[in-house]
Formats: structure tokens, C-alpha cells, sequence
């Protein structure tokens, strides 16, 4: 009764039931096991288990108001406005109309919602799309359909070609031999080569549906777990157990390939599956701008609470003093009897006067500022993919200026940075190097100089698509070279590859990787055609002549043995091994009597690898009957052991692959997608740090590191970690620091690395490291230095390299690194990848992107921006990402500096008012100032400016790092712009106030009255702040001319509107000052104020941007005054081409060129040149202060190396 299914239940249910339901007695709600018995529901729904509905969105119609509101008033400035207007609505001490404060506040928290709304709406449609998929399910011995959301755990799935894969499954059988099937994975790993699973034996012959409907078999497995490799388990059926592992598991993202059909148990279902395990958690983001603007509201605040407090005191002291001698003529309030008193409802109604230093229309901006950002983006016509017809999306609104801050980006490899197509392009055979072509002269060619492809058409089975360009190797194959027909003969029969042939000589090959499928189509077209393969044959036509080989035993390619070997016989009876796989192994397994061949073959590899071509070295050996049959007996031995199977397989495979003779080589290229080098150069140019996390085994991320030029030959090393262990890793880790610093040590004048480190931690380390080292760690490595006691030392040593790569991460381990960098870095981070098991990273970073590629939408779905190919990424930061960021802090500068600037004043007419809350402007100034005079220019410049054009920004990649320093807007920043605001207020205040005390009309009358200094103060206002943004704008359009002079129009028309006998008419106790406007602006003296108080207050502006501009200029000024001079030169040129002038003619090129160009051009360093150039156009102390604020931006930043001294805070 042991093993049977039945025999194990009893008080297992009732702690399964405790632990599902969570109850008081239980406590827990961790599943410790899986259960799952087939075509039982009824059992299974016991267990209580997850259902098979995914839901990625955050609301549903009740819980959208609520939760919405409660996300919102999460913002400081929406809880403190939400307070001001219960103020306002308190009659005793509110001086202004609740209305002002209540419009925006709604107007803000509807534009939120709306937008949260919407793309909430996308997310529910995603869902409802994925949820209502199709899938066969067997009920009652009848196969039915049912949508994905009501497959339950425990039912059985036929699955057809081609489909998806609703749920984890377990394989029972297919419609191929032994139970196998083929499916892809890229929606879990990024790798779209086909994959083989197999059913277990027992379960392989139920293909039929009444045997189906009988089986009873139950599952009891580990628990749901986001493990993309590992599957542990058993199954019990017919009182016998059988084993299970991760090969005979079909999970949920994959797809069905080149199999007719197949049947599955669904064991985990929705978010339990590995898919949606490995998906990671929604994160709310928020910019640093965002979280500085919320500090500085609180710090605002504060301030505001201090001048309540100072009005306060001020109103109780002159009540107390001079206010009670005037009782009879301006008696308190019913509800005031004290002068104390008094002063405390003074205090609020200062507080709401006083609260327009942070008005609502604020964050209304930003957020139409953004808005137009990302339509930018959406609208970038060089970000458009013409291939795919697809535009770059902002699928986000709140982010686009931190894009221009970014130091860190993560990147995917496969469909990333690659095509994943994978390019047959040199051989070495018996010695001779076959894929360059030469010209007439004997110099190789290159790609756009090189003559037609050769020619395949003697082929009939040859693929069309396929082009190789030397034709030396197709004459070798057909004079009938033994070594080259033996080289293709070994790509022919040693691979995994599938044969499709859905017409008469059409084929289709699937390949479990790119390489294979490009390696078994080079032979293909010189002419050995791996036609077709059972398991115990392969079918090859060599020449036009079908030969079938008998397949004896195919010694599969893992990580630790880096090659492949199958044996085989031959029509004529001999058996021979045929090997391909690393150099680094294969070459120390050859016969001594290839010694001289190895030579040259070695000198040909290295030539390969130099072009970071992905090489496989190949060989063969011939075995004898005897000794075979001895061998074969031997690995069925080891196959069957119970323990160390694995090891002893191992020392089988390395006892029959020695001693082998040498074929040759082959040298593959993975496609990079176009502009990947170059977009990489330009990126370090300008300070951002590039890390490559993919899934891909070491030997091929290296190959593209070399590629794309992420690692060169010039470094000084590359370190490769490799432990299996703790103590390996450390040790590895160690190391590759020592040998950091012992190269540095003179720049240290003599320091040890313990003196250095201690003394000033990680940013004296990394400046102190000499030459360009990159680290390349393996997944398994990996997952002991991400342990909370190494991933400091990780950190360390990953930041002291130019370039990091890591090689077969999990999905979850790529989002580790990442919050490990966001945790001890501070610094802003970015995240791009193309497939499902990119969404954890992509999630975790500041900033994700996803790349609209061949693995799917998954990546694309949780982006926060999404386009068709890397190249864009670089015309999004250092274009949009910089404008943006640009752009919101002059925004933001200017929004403070103006409404201190209007605020402030308020504060010192208090001490002339008998600090009675009196308003210096009517209550329409106040309400209008922000939503109406000032609101459209200070937008125009937040949407449209820029410092220096597209291709400036491209072409200095410099100008990015501002952003990253945060220089543009922080809090030296804020609290400049608040002194300029200050100033501003005094001199709005005083000198019209100083001019009033004197000045008389033109009829001699006294000039001064409240309502008169009103207008003349919010003139100057008014004009100064317009005069002070077209200064801060930095590229006029005809919308900046219109909004900022419209403006100016608009607040005349309503000032003079609002003193007109026509609004006294409608509303006479509204409007009661009539012709007051027109009276005052119609005396001189008043327009002498109002120039008077601009040219003060702007004049200090404009001298201290004079001073700064001619001794101490930044970049962009920099860039900016060599346009200027380029264009003036282009101007005199075309001038001087107007003059004709005769003599002889001379050739220009000596006197325009300098020497060395054309050998700086042929070795690439020329790639950004101008960048490096314009270092020479900038001054000293422009090239030093931005190094030196980077250094103290390293040295205030904690650090894995600070850790003894200060600990670091996440």
C-alpha cells in the first residue's frame, strides 16, 4: 500500500488542508509539497491551489477610486494641499476664496487618475487576451475546449504544433518516438533554439484518449518556485514510483515545436508557475527629482510654517501694543479676546496666503510636461523601425527626465544585442584558412569591395539564403579533397539537429542552437545534406549519393565538457567519433601526430577570435569493433548507476575522446544588430557603464563582448569567475583585486590595497585602478557572490572594470544584480532586454526598456519604453533622456524663483499692515498668477527648450553627464533659486513702496493707494518674470514668442477688464474699483517704478551669466560657441567661393588635413572624435570642476569598500 497513491493520504490532508487554508491552528501559508492526481479534480480542489488566471493589473472598478486616491495622497504635496483647503474653509481665518485652492487639487488628482486608469485598462486587456487563450482539455474521457483561466491542476492537456503552453506540465506522451517532444523557450530564457523533452517511459504509450481518461497517476513534487532548470519530483501509478526531473516538464511561456501533438498533467497553474514566479512584483517608480521635490516641499513647509510664526508674533505684538488704542474703530472678531488669540488665527490665515511658494499648478505642469516628452519620443521618426513598422513608445509618463541621468545599464544579450542569427563565415581545414577573399593585388577585401557569393546552384537542396564569398572552398569540395569532405561529413552527422522536409526538397531545419542550425547548413550547401534522422540513423547526401550512417551514440555537449561527439558506422562497417567543441579542451585530447597541423590550425583560431567570430575546433577517431562493443557495455554500465551516474558518464566519454586527429575549425558569426559597437562607444563616451546579464553559456557572451566591442584585445585582463563554492569565489574575487591594484600601486604611491581601501574606500580604489580590466562570471558563481556576505566584494570588484558580463543568470538573478547596484551605488539605473525572462530586471531597475524583438511581447508589456532596436537607446538618453532632464530642471528652477518672487511680498507688506493678513494683490491676481499669466510660457520651456541641437548632444556625448551628477537642479540649486526669488520680492516691494511714499499725480493729488501700489507691484511682477524666462529660454520657437508675449497681453487685458465700469455693472460687490487701472498705468511715474524694479532686479542676472559664460563656461556653453563659429566660417566660405580668382590649381588636401588621419581613421579610435576635440575648446577649469564634483559625488557615496567605517544604507 506504500506506493500507492491512495496509501499516502490520511493526516498528510490534514496538514496539507491546515497549511493551504492558513488557519489559526496552522499559522502558515508556506507549501511545503506539491499533490496533484490526475482527472481528479475534486481531489485536487482541496488543496485550494492557485488557479490558472494571471492578473498583472492593480485595480478593478470598486477598488479604483479608493486605492487610487490613497496612492496619491501619498505625494506630500497633494496631503498639503488637501490640508490648506480644509483652512480655506474655515471663515475665521481664511482671506482667500476656497475656490482657489480646491480647482487645481481636483484638476491635478483627475489627470492622475486618469492616466493610472488607462494604463490599468491595457494591463486588464492583456490579461483577459492571455487568460481567454484556447486549450484542449480531457473531461470525462472527452476532449474539450476551455479557456486558460478555468484550467484547473490535475487536468490533462492535449497540446498541437505551433501552441503555446498554458500551465507547467508534465509530458505524458507525444506524437513522436520514445515520448520526445521539441519545444522553445524564449519566453523563459531568451533563447530561441528548440529544446528536447521527453516523457517517461511508463507514461509514453498513453497517446490514446480512453487510456488518458484511465490514468489515475498522482504527482507529489516540490513546491512552486521560480527555478527555471530544476524540477524535482515523483510519480506514483499502479503502486510503483517513478522518478521525475526538469527533462520531462513542459513550462508555461513555452512553445510547441515541430511535434504534431502531445499530452501534459498540468502540475502548477497561474502564479504558480516558474513563468509568473520569475516575473517579479510590479514596482512603483519614482524619479529622484520627484523624491528631491518632495523633500523640498516638506523643507518649504517648514519655511512657511516659520514666517506664520513671524507674522504671528509680529500681529500679536502690535494688537497688544497698538491695535487695542483703535477698538472703537476696528474692534476684533466676536470669537477673538486676547492679542494672543489674534496672533493665532493670523498665523493661518499667513499660512494659506503664504502658500502659493508650492502652488498646485505645479505638479499640473509637470505633468503636462512630461506628457509632451513622451509624445516626443512616440513621435521620433529616427526611432522608427521601417523593417518592422514599429515606433519607439513611451508606455510611461513620470520617468522621462531621470532618462538622462542614467549610469548603469543592464542589457540583455540574445535579441538584444544580437540578432541570435548566427552566420557560417571562415573554416580552417587540414591547415588552410578558407572565408577571406582577395583582390587582384593579394589584399584581403573587404565586405562592400568583395564580388558576387559563390554560386550553389549544382545543388539542388541547397539553401538559397545561405552566401559564402570564397570559392576556393567550393572548388576543394568538388575536386574531392579527402579533408574537406571528412570536415563537412562531421557537420553533417555530429549535431542534434531536426530535419523538416514539408516538400519534396525543401527542408527545414530545427536546432537546439543557432550554432548547430548554421553549421549543419554550411554543409548542406557544399554539398553533405543531413536529410533526415531516426534514433538509431542519420540519412546524409553527400554529393548527390543518400548514405545512411547507423547512429551508435550521441555524447552530448554540456557545460563542464564543452563538446559534442557521436559515433557512428558506415555503410561499409567502420565506426568512427566524430568530435566538435571549445579549443580551449578539444585541442589537449589530440594525437600527437597532429602537433604541426595545430601549429597553423592555432594560428588561424587566434586570427578568428581577433574578429570575435564564436570558433569550434573538430576532430574524429576511428574505433575498432572490439573495443567499441568493450566501451559501449561499459556506458550502459555507468548510465545505470544510482550515484555519481554523472561523474562516471563523464570519465566514459573522456576515455573514448582522446588521441583524436585533427580536422579543422570553424569560425561563426552571431549577427550584431546594426549600430550595437557604435551605440556602445558612444554610451561610454559619456560615462555609462554597460553590464551584459544573459542566459547564453560563457564561451558565446564573451564572443559578443568582443564583437561589440564591450571587451578588446587592448585590455589589460579579462577576469573569469568560475567557483563552484563559497571559498572558490571569494578566493577568485580576491584575486582579481589584487591584481587590480598591484597594477596600480604606483598611481598609490606605494599604498597597499588594505591602506587604500581603508583610508578612502571604493571611489579612491576605482580612480586608482590603471588600464581597463572586465570581469565575466558564470550563474552558478554568481549565486554565491550575490550572498549577503560577498556582495559587497562583488559589487567592489565588478565596479573597478570597464565592462561585466554574466553568463547563465536566471531571471531572478539578473534582477538581483541590478537591486544590488540601485542599493549600494545610488545611482540611476537601466534595464533592456527582449524576452520573459527579462521582466524581473526590467522591473527592478529605475528605468526599463523592452526591446519589441523575436522572443515575444512579455519584456515590451512591462517596459517603461519600448522600441524595435538597440541603436535607439542611444538617441533616447542623450537626446531625450538629456532634453528631458534639461528641460525640467530649468522648469523647476524658474517655477520656485517666480513664486517666491510673487509670495514673499506678501511677507513684507505684513510688517506695514499691522500684520493683519492684508493681500498686497486682489484675490483674481492671486487665483490667476499661476493657471493664467505665468502658466504657458514657464510650459513652453519645459517642453520645447533645448541648450544645444540633436546632433550636438550625439556628437559630444559629454553633455550627458550633468545628469548624472545631478548638477542642474538640487538642493544648492533650489536654495539659489529662492535667494533670486527673495531678491526679487524685496526690490517688488520696496522700491515701488519707497516711490508711493513720495510720488504724486499729474494733478498733484498723492499717488499713493492701496489699490494703485496693487497694480504697479503686480506689473513689475508680471514683466519681470517674463522678462526673466525669455533669459532662461535657450531656444525660441514661435510658441515660446507666443505664450510669453500673449501672456503679457493677457494679464493687460484682464487687469483693465476687471476695473471696467462693465464688470461693475454685472457685479458691484466684486468689482468695485473702477478706472483704478487705468488711472494708475496712465501716470509716468509708475511706468519709471516698473522699469526701475525690472532693470534692478534683472540687471545682476544678465551680469552674472556674462561673468560666468567668459570664466567659467560649461559644455554645453562650450559646444554652443563652436556652432557659432562654424556657422560664421560657413558663411565666409561661401563668400570667398563667390569671388572667382585664376592661377594654377592646387590641391587643398596638404593644408586641410593633418598627419596621421588616415591611420587614426583605419584603426577606429576616430569613432567620436569630435567629443575627444572638444576637450581641447573647453578651459581648464570647465574640464576640472566637473571631475572634481564626480570625485566628491564617489566619495560621499557609500561604498562596499566603507563598509568597516560607515555602514552603507539601501
Amino acid at each position: 500500500m506504500l506506493g500507492s497513491p491512495m496509501g499516502l493520504l490520511g493526516p498528510c490532508w490534514v496538514r496539507w488542508h491546515c497549511v493551504r487554508k492558513s488557519t489559526p491552528q496552522c499559522g502558515s501559508v508556506v507549501e511545503e509539497e506539491r499533490r496533484a492526481r490526475a482527472n481528479d479534480r475534486e481531489y485536487n480542489e482541496k488543496f485550494q491551489y492557485a488557479s490558472n488566471c494571471i492578473k498583472t493589473s492593480k485595480y478593478n472598478i470598486l477598488t479604483f477610486l479608493p486605492v487610487n486616491l490613497f496612492e496619491q495622497f501619498q505625494e506630500v504635496a497633494n496631503t498639503y494641499f488637501l490640508f490648506l483647503l480644509i483652512l480655506q474653509l474655515i471663515p475665521q481665518i481664511s482671506s482667500l476664496s476656497w475656490f482657489t485652492t480646491i480647482v487645481p487639487l481636483v484638476l491635478v488628482l483627475t489627470i492622475t487618475a486618469v492616466k493610472d486608469a488607462t494604463d490599468d485598462y491595457f494591463r486588464h486587456k492583456s490579461d483577459n487576451q492571455v487568460n481567454n487563450r484556447q486549450s484542449q482539455v480531457l473531461i470525462n474521457g472527452i476532449l474539450q475546449q476551455e479557456q486558460w483561466m478555468n484550467v484547473c491542476v490535475g487536468d490533462i492537456i492535449k497540446l498541437e504544433n505551433n501552441q503555446f503552453v498554458a500551465a507547467d506540465l508534465l509530458l505524458l506522451s507525444s506524437s513522436e518516438p520514445h515520448g520526445l517532444c521539441y519545444i522553445e523557450t524564449a519566453e523563459l530564457d531568451g533563447e530561441t533554439n528548440m529544446k528536447v523533452r521527453q516523457a517517461i517511459p511508463v507514461t509514453s504509450e498513453l497517446g490514446d484518449i480512453s487510456k488518458l481518461a484511465k490514468f489515475d497517476g498522482e504527482v507529489i513534487c516540490e513546491p512552486p518556485n521560480n527555478k527555471l532548470d530544476k524540477f524535482s519530483g515523483t510519480l506514483y501509478w499502479k503502486e510503483n514510483k517513478f522518478s521525475l526531473s526538469n527533462q520531462n516538464m513542459l513550462l508555461r511561456g513555452c512553445v510547441l515545436r515541430n511535434t504534431e501533438w502531445c499530452f501534459g498533467l498540468v502540475i502548477f497553474a497561474g502564479p504558480d508557475t516558474k513563468l509568473m514566479q520569475n516575473s517579479g512584483r510590479t514596482k512603483f517608480k519614482r524619479t529622484s527629482i520627484d523624491r528631491l521635490m518632495n523633500t523640498l516641499v516638506l523643507w518649504i513647509f517648514g519655511f512657511l510654517v516659520c514666517m506664520g510664526v513671524i507674522l504671528a508674533i509680529g500681529n500679536a505684538i502690535w494688537e497688544h501694543e497698538v491695535g487695542t488704542r483703535f477698538q472703537v474703530y476696528l474692534p476684533w472678531d466676536e470669537a477673538v479676546d486676547s492679542a494672543f488669540f489674534s496672533g493665532f488665527l493670523s498665523f493661518w490665515s499667513y499660512i494659506i496666503i503664504l502658500n502659493t511658494v508650492v502652488p498646485i499648478s505645479l505638479y499640473v505642469s509637470v505633468e503636462v510636461i512630461r506628457l509632451g516628452h513622451s509624445y516626443f519620443i512616440n513621435w521620433d521618426k529616427k526611432m522608427f523601425c521601417m523593417k518592422k513598422r514599429t515606433p519607439a513608445e513611451a508606455r510611461t509618463t513620470t520617468l522621462n527626465e531621470e532618462l538622462g541621468q542614467v549610469e548603469y545599464i543592464f542589457s540583455d544579450k540574445t535579441g538584444t544585442l544580437t540578432q541570435n542569427i548566427m552566420v557560417f563565415n571562415k573554416c580552417s581545414i587540414n591547415g588552410h584558412s578558407y572565408g577571406d577573399v582577395f583582390d587582384v593585388l593579394g589584399h584581403k577585401a573587404e565586405l562592400g569591395e568583395r564580388p558576387e557569393p559563390i554560386d550553389f546552384s549544382f545543388n539542388p537542396l541547397a539553401d538559397k539564403k545561405f552566401l559564402f564569398w570564397d570559392p576556393s572552398l567550393l572548388e576543394a569540395v568538388k575536386m574531392g579533397d579527402p579533408h574537406t569532405h571528412e570536415f563537412f561529413r562531421l557537420l553533417s552527422l555530429c549535431h542534434t539537429v531536426m530535419s523538416e522536409e514539408k516538400n519534396e526538397g525543401e527542408l527545414y531545419y530545427k536546432a537546439q542552437s543557432p550554432d548547430e542550425g548554421a553549421l549543419v547548413t554550411a554543409a548542406r550547401n557544399f554539398g553533405f545534406v543531413f536529410r533526415s534522422r531516426t534514433p538509431k540513423t542519420i540519412t546524409v547526401h553527400e554529393m548527390g549519393i543518400a548514405i545512411t550512417y547507423q547512429l551508435l551514440a550521441i555524447l552530448d555537449f554540456n557545460n563542464i565538457r564543452k563538446r559534442m561527439s557521436v559515433i557512428v558506422r558506415n555503410p561499409e562497417g567502420k565506426i568512427r567519433l566524430y568530435c566538435k567543441g571549445a579549443d580551449t579542451l578539444l585541442l589537449d585530447r589530440l594525437h600527437q601526430s597532429t602537433h604541426e597541423l595545430l601549429s597553423a590550425t592555432m594560428d588561424h583560431l587566434n586570427e578568428y577570435a581577433g574578429e570575435g567570430l564564436r570558433t569550434l575546433v573538430l576532430a574524429y577517431k576511428d574505433l575498432d569493433d572490439d573495443y567499441y562493443e568493450e566501451w559501449a557495455e561499459r556506458r550502459l554500465q555507468a548510465s545505470l548507476a544510482q550515484d555519481n551516474r554523472e561523474d562516471r558518464l563523464a570519465s566514459i566519454y573522456e576515455e573514448v575522446e582522446s588521441d583524436m586527429m585533427l580536422l579543422g575549425a570553424t569560425a561563426i558569426e552571431d549577427k550584431l544588430q546594426q549600430g550595437v559597437p557604435e551605440t556602445i562607444a558612444l554610451l561610454t563616451l559619456a560615462n555609462i557603464k554597460i553590464w551584459v546579464l544573459t542566459g547564453d553559456k560563457q564561451e558565446t557572451a564573451v564572443n559578443i563582448g568582443y564583437s561589440c566591442k564591450m571587451l578588446t584585445d587592448d585590455m589589460t585582463e579579462v577576469f573569469i569567475v568560475t567557483g563552484h563554492t563559497v571559498l572558490e569565489v571569494r578566493e577568485e574575487l580576491r584575486k582579481a583585486r589584487e591584481k587590480m591594484m598591484d597594477s596600480s600601486r604606483a598611481v598609490g604611491n606605494g599604498c597597499s590595497y588594505q591602506e587604500k581601501l581603508s583610508s578612502s574606500r571604493l571611489a579612491s580604489v576605482l580612480d586608482a585602478v590603471a588600464g581597463e580590466y572586465a570581469l565575466v562570471i558564470n550563474g552558478h558563481s554568481l549565486a554565491h557572490a550575490l550572498e549577503a556576505d560577498m556582495e559587497l566584494e562583488f559589487l567592489e570588484t565588478a565596479c573597478a572594470c570597464k565592462a561585466v558580463i554574466c553568463c547563465r543568470v536566471t531571471p531572478l538573478q539578473k534582477a538581483q544584480v541590478v537591486e544590488l547596484v540601485k542599493k549600494y551605488k545610488k545611482a540611476v539605473t537601466l534595464a533592456i532586454g527582449d524576452g520573459a525572462n527579462d521582466v524581473s530586471m526590467i522591473k527592478t531597475a529605475h528605468i526599463g526598456v523592452g526591446i519589441s524583438g523575436q522572443e515575444g511581447i512579455q519584456a515590451v508589456l512591462a517596459s517603461d519604453y519600448s522600441f524595435s532596436q538597440f541603436k535607439f537607446l542611444q538617441r533616447l538618453l542623450l537626446v531625450h533622456g538629456r532634453w528631458s532632464y534639461l528641460r525640467m530642471c530649468k522648469f523647476l528652477c524658474y517655477f520656485f524663483y517666480k513664486n517666491f518672487a510673487f509670495t514673499m511680498v506678501h511677507f513684507w507688506f505684513g510688517f506695514f499692515c499691522g500684520f493683519s493678513a492684508q493681500t498686497v494683490y486682489d484675490q483674481y491676481f492671486i487665483t490667476l498668477y499661476n493657471i493664467v499669466y505665468t502658466s504657458l510660457p514657464v510650459l513652453a520651456m519645459g517642453v520645447f527648450d533645448q541648450d544645444v541641437p540633436e546632433q550636438r548632444s550625439m556628437e559630444y556625448p559629454k553633455l550627458y553627464e550633468p545628469g548624472q551628477l545631478n548638477l542642474l537642479f538640487n538642493k544648492r540649486e533650489f536654495f539659489i533659486c529662492i535667494a533670486q526669488g527673495i531678491y526679487t520680492s524685496v526690490l517688488m516691494f520696496f522700491i515701488p513702496y519707497g516711490v508711493f511714499s513720495e510720488a504724486t499725480r499729474d494733478d498733484g493729488t498723492q499717488l499713493a493707494d492701496y489699490q494703485s501700489f496693487a497694480v504697479t507691484v503686480a506689473t513689475s511682477l508680471v514683466i519681470v518674470v517674463s522678462v526673466q524666462i525669455g533669459l532662461d529660454t535657450g531656444y525660441w520657437t514661435a510658441i515660446n514668442h507666443f505664450f510669453i508675449w500673449g501672456s503679457l497681453a493677457v494679464y493687460f487685458a484682464i487687469l483693465f477688464a476687471m476695473h471696467s465700469n462693465g464688470l461693475f455693472d454685472m457685479f458691484p460687490n466684486q468689482f468695485r474699483f473702477v478706472g483704478n487701472a487705468q488711472n494708475t498705468l496712465a501716470q509716468p511715474t509708475v511706468w519709471l517704478t516698473i522699469v526701475l524694479t525690472t532693470v534692478v532686479c534683472i540687471m545682476p542676472v544678465v551680469a552674472f551669466r556674462f561673468l560666468r559664460l567668459n570664466l567659467k563656461p560649461d559644455l554645453s556653453d562650450t559646444v554652443r560657441y563652436t556652432q557659432l563659429v562654424r556657422k560664421k566660417q560657413k558663411a565666409q566660405h561661401r563668400c570667398m567661393r563667390r569671388v572667382g580668382r585664376t592661377g594654377s590649381r592646387r590641391s587643398g588636401y596638404a593644408f586641410s588635413h593633418q598627419e596621421g588621419f588616415g591611420e587614426l581613421i583605419m584603426s577606429g579610435k576616430n569613432m567620436r572624435l569630435s567629443s575627444l576635440a572638444l576637450s581641447s575648446f573647453t578651459t581648464r577649469s570647465s574640464s576640472s570642476w566637473i571631475e572634481s564634483l564626480r570625485r566628491k559625488k564617489s566619495d560621499s557615496a557609500s561604498s562596499p569598500g566603507g563598509v568597516a567605517e560607515k555602514p552603507l544604507k539601501g
